[in-house]
């Protein structure tokens, strides 16, 4: 149809465009899970692909946005980055594929009001929709327009000319996407070698090829309380590419563990004791919605690694998650005391509590107490060590191939002391140098074409404990008195 000529003046609106204040450079945390691809832009060309995201409008455009998080996972980091603390960018990988996790709706008889349809079923692929009338099919963008309004309900308007716009019912048919046989080898995923395809986590692998953005970290939010899934996040975040390493954000299942006690039960269960595993509990609710705490601790760590000039030196503990309380997938309140939550984190749990404002509390990684290696334990220094290597390997590969020579030697040396001292004058850590021993690269190593380093760093510790010994000072008392 040709445009609707108009004389005078009048208004559109657009709308709200949250702006996104604060971006990460290089790392950039990665999340699986399901989206509501429905209302995409592109609902068949999104399955299984990592996309990269910068607003919340990327995300509606490229995967689609509902406020169900409990059936679109995705959507809750969505709405925990670009919303609530508007960090960015964000890489989503979508595992559920439209050809095959689908149901058919069953052809119903529609009534016809204002010579519109709205369907009620969730999850329509605006493609797939068929209208008849009488048993003649009629023709999209002829006889019908199809959209979905501000609801994500499906709304099938007549057109003028339709040889149905004076139809007091139609039948439809159409076929949803249906998020309940995504199942969790969907989102564990694998190589195919037969067809050459990678799915779900094992897509880790394609992030840095595809965005030069090395991750910093891996999520599964609902998911990651499944045990196989967590354990194949911490067993991908150790080897990247064959170079890069993160940590990785697991929830524990708060259906099943309902008392902050039977938390060390699960992870003992569960043998939860990986290094590159921060231990979350519960869950969390923010401005009515119910949110997996690793949706939202991602985004305030990454918040507060860019105000720190992108370097997550700082422990992410005892900051506050802009969330309004704690609770269980049944919605329960949870209400930790300081006793209480030091019990989980003796247990290498992070938990939150309530101290003029929800707090993130907990310094240490899932690893402890059965490992207490400072660069291991604290979750601060796991992220700097990870994130240091990370950068390495990205500053010097553009040295691979160059003539081994001690110019090369030196270069390399040379700029890494000379960024280990600006992070050690600004106070991002206590000191980092790096070295090259001549006894530990022989001959026969350098004609073999291999240069060994040795780097020192010394990221802060987080102080857990200030301790005030408090005495009764009899003397002051008796000068004050007037006493001998």
């Amino acid at each position: 149809m040709s445009e609707k000529y108009y004389h005078g003046v009048r208004i559109e609106e657009n709308g709200t465009q949250i702006k996104i204040s604060k971006k990460q450079k290089n790392a950039v945390p990665v999340i699986f899970g399901v989206a509501p691809i429905h209302l995409s832009k592109d609902p068949y060309h999104v399955a299984n692909t990592p996309i990269l995201c910068e607003t919340i409008e990327d995300c509606k455009n490229k995967l689609g946005y509902s406020s169900d998080f409990e059936k679109y996972s995705l959507c809750e980091s969505m709405d925990a980055h670009f919303s609530i603390f508007r960090v960015a960018p964000v890489v989503f990988v979508n595992v559920l594929d439209p050809l095959k996790h689908k149901k058919e709706n069953i052809e119903q008889v529609c009534p016809v009001i204002d010579k519109k349809i709205v369907l009620e079923e969730e999850g329509i692929l605006l493609d797939t929709i068929k209208i008849k009338k009488e048993g003649t099919i009629l023709v999209e963008n002829v006889d019908y327009v199809v959209s979905y309004d501000e609801n994500n309900k499906v709304v099938i308007a007549l057109l003028e000319g339709s040889s149905a716009l004076e139809a007091v019912t139609l039948s439809v048919s159409s076929i949803s996407i249906d998020t309940t046989k995504v199942t969790k080898e969907d989102i564990i995923g694998g190589y195919n070698e037969e067809t050459n395809e990678t799915t779900g986590i094992e897509l880790i692998k394609k992030v840095y090829p595809k965005f030069n953005m090395f991750p910093s970290f891996l999520l599964a939010p609902k998911w990651s309380t499944i045990p196989e899934v967590a354990m194949i996040l911490s067993l991908k975040a150790k080897n990247i590419n064959s170079a890069f390493r993160c940590e990785v954000l697991v929830d524990i299942d708060t259906e099943k563990v309902k008392k902050y006690e039977d938390c060390m039960i699960y992870k003992q269960e569960n043998a939860f004791y990986d290094e590159h595993m921060i231990l979350l509990y519960p869950k969390v609710i923010a401005n009515g919605k119910s949110y997996h705490y690793s949706s939202i601790y991602a985004a305030m760590a990454i918040n507060a690694d860019i105000e720190n000039d992108g370097v997550p030196s700082l422990s992410p503990s005892n900051l506050l998650l802009q969330v309004s309380g704690a609770i269980l997938k049944d919605g329960t309140e949870i209400n930790l005391d300081y006793e209480q939550a030091n019990e989980l984190n003796g247990q290498g749990i992070v938990t939150l509590i309530q101290d003029d404002g929800y707090r993130t509390w907990g310094n240490n990684t899932a690893c402890y107490p059965l490992k207490k290696d400072p660069k291991d334990r604290w979750i601060n220094c796991r992220r700097f060590f990870s994130w240091w290597g990370n950068s390495f390997i990205v500053t010097y590969r553009r040295k691979i191939d160059k003539q081994g020579n001690y110019r090369l030697i030196e270069a390399i040396c040379d700029e890494e002391n000379i960024k280990g001292n600006s992070y050690a004058a600004s106070g991002k850590c206590a000191g980092a140098k790096i070295k090259f021993d001549e006894k530990e690269n022989s001959m026969e190593k350098i004609l073999d074409g291999k240069l060994i380093f040795r780097q020192y760093l010394a990221p802060y510790i987080p102080v857990e404990e200030i301790i005030n010994i408090l005495e009764f000072d009899l003397g002051m008392l008796q000068t004050e008195l007037g006493g001998e």
